[in-house]
């Protein structure tokens, strides 16, 4: 495991985190826990309602541990003075939507929507991640926010898919750690701004899935020593074809602009003179015996990255499959090159073709690729999903989206050993942006990871940290009309911002 992983958030699914109390509970008393946890909500209360004396709070609060610590936290509100109520969920007190009640105007008295009472604050505490079923509460005021306790009540705790019609929170305060439910699917857009708050329970131990912050890519991003020369960091890009030799250029400028020092662009022959002068070293290739080819341009290079704009020839197929079986190096593989591993079966036979004491290799699929490659749609839950993929494959997937997952294969899978010694390590990467749905930013993105790997970032890190900085750059853009040309720059921007704010944050001028 990357020493890495002891500065990031981890993200335990709801079989770990009951785990995780039981173990707490045979050295700490329950009501020690749910005290704490019930402070914590009472702590983000008041800081939602800038003080507590005279404020109306009301707490729907079920039967389960989110209840007990919606009640700790009612009693605390109201030692502040706040004018606190407390309903239970499966028959609370109920108001019709009025004008006198504060609400919207009803349709009448059969048509009137159905309210919780008016207040200036919400506490969502009626069920925690293991609710099952459905949840239809009547809703809120216009204007009252919503505090959830773990996680919004009626949203699945590892898929984040929503049974019903949740209350949107804005804000939600997760106890010990994030769960996945909070970072995808429904559960990311009902649970405002999450925080989490220790309670005594440490879930580093047991974490196999961790989220990926902007500190994560400065600690991770070793800058260049005094003596560095561009071989060190050397990254060859295999792309390009005959009307898209645009996507390898995107791949390339993606890699300089992330900190390669040499780019060797591959391209077959035909697509050559499409392409612009660049800092990128071109090469041609030859229409057959691709990879033999391949290997000789990259044998200084770090890492190579295959696929973008490569197109779906015959020769293309059988080129990317010799570098998959022959080439010792890391190795990116996206675009075409997804393509050219084949269907389901055909693609895990390629992929075990390779020997099992070579680097591994990165997948970059969107959810139409990883459907091809899976031969099933990704569902709802991506990291579920991910995790599956690489398993299936024995090889390292990052499935793009707006939480994008990344998933390495278990210990021993990548060689076809068996189902693997030790779970999947997946990372969670939650910057990705609306201004990235435009054509060629993957390119860029496959860029960027064969570019982290030759910095000497672990693989499966390298492609979430690029993932996150891909999405942080996209930020930087036009809010309209950014095309990809522009993401290689942002990129180059966002990460000196990032390195400047760590090296001014420890008191050295940049």
């Amino acid at each position: 495991m990357d020493t890495t992983l002891g500065l990031m958030l981890p993200v335990v699914s709801v079989a770990e985190m009951k785990s995780l109390d039981a173990e707490a509970l045979r050295s700490v008393g329950e009501d020690v826990l749910v005290e704490k946890a019930g402070t914590a909500v009472a702590q983000a209360a008041l800081a939602m309602l800038h003080g507590g004396y005279g404020r109306r709070v009301l707490v729907v609060a079920g039967k389960g541990n989110n209840g007990a610590d919606g009640r700790v936290a009612a009693r605390l509100l109201a030692r502040r003075g706040a004018l606190v109520e407390v309903i239970d969920p499966a028959g609370g007190k109920l108001v019709r939507a009025d004008r006198r009640s504060g609400g919207v105007p009803g349709e009448g008295e059969r048509g009137a929507a159905l309210l919780w009472p008016v207040a200036d604050l919400v506490i969502d505490a009626a069920f925690g991640t293991g609710f099952k079923g459905t949840y239809d509460p009547p809703g809120v005021p216009p204007g009252v926010p919503v505090l959830a306790v773990d996680i919004p009540s009626g949203v699945q705790g590892d898929s984040g898919e929503a049974a019903g019609s949740p209350l949107a929170a804005e804000r939600t305060v997760s106890m010990a750690a994030l769960k996945p439910g909070l970072l995808q699917w429904d559960g990311r857009r009902l649970s405002g701004t999450v925080e989490v708050v220790d309670i005594g329970i440490d879930a580093r131990g047991v974490a196999t899935t961790w989220l990926v912050e902007d500190s994560d890519v400065v600690v991770s991003l070793r800058a260049k020593a005094v003596d560095a020369h561009k071989w060190e960091t050397a990254v060859a890009i295999v792309g390009g074809s005959p009307g898209m030799a645009g996507a390898a250029l995107l791949a390339a400028r993606g890699a300089s602009r992330a900190g390669a020092g040499m780019v060797r662009l591959l391209v077959p022959e035909g697509a050559i003179e499409a392409l612009p002068p660049g800092e990128a070293v071109v090469r041609g290739l030859p229409a057959e015996g691709l990879h033999s080819s391949v290997e000789k341009e990259s044998r200084r290079c770090k890492v190579l990255v295959a696929g973008p704009g490569l197109g779906r020839s015959s020769a293309a197929v059988d080129g990317v499959r010799g570098i998959v079986a022959s080439m010792r190096m890391p190795l990116v593989i996206d675009a075409d090159g997804l393509y050219a591993l084949g269907d389901g079966d055909e693609a895990a036979r390629v992929l075990r073709s390779r020997p099992s004491d070579f680097p591994p290799v990165v997948l970059t699929p969107h959810d139409g690729e990883a459907t091809r490659l899976a031969g099933r749609a990704p569902g709802k839950d991506r990291l579920a999903a991910a995790a599956d993929l690489a398993s299936r494959l024995g090889a390292i997937v990052l499935l793009k989206g707006a939480t994008t997952v990344v998933a390495s294969p278990p210990a021993g899978v990548e060689s076809g050993e068996g189902p693997g010694s030790a779970p999947a390590l997946r990372y969670v990467v939650t910057s990705g942006s609306p201004r990235l749905a435009t054509a060629g930013s993957g390119d860029v993105l496959s860029g960027v990871i064969g570019a982290f790997i030759a910095r000497d970032v672990p693989p499966a890190l390298a492609a979430a940290l690029a993932a996150h900085v891909h999405g942080r750059a996209a930020s930087l853009g036009r809010a309209e009309g950014m095309i990809s040309f522009d993401l290689p720059d942002l990129v180059s921007a966002w990460l000196s911002a990032a390195g400047c704010g760590a090296l001014e944050g420890a008191g050295i001028a940049c």
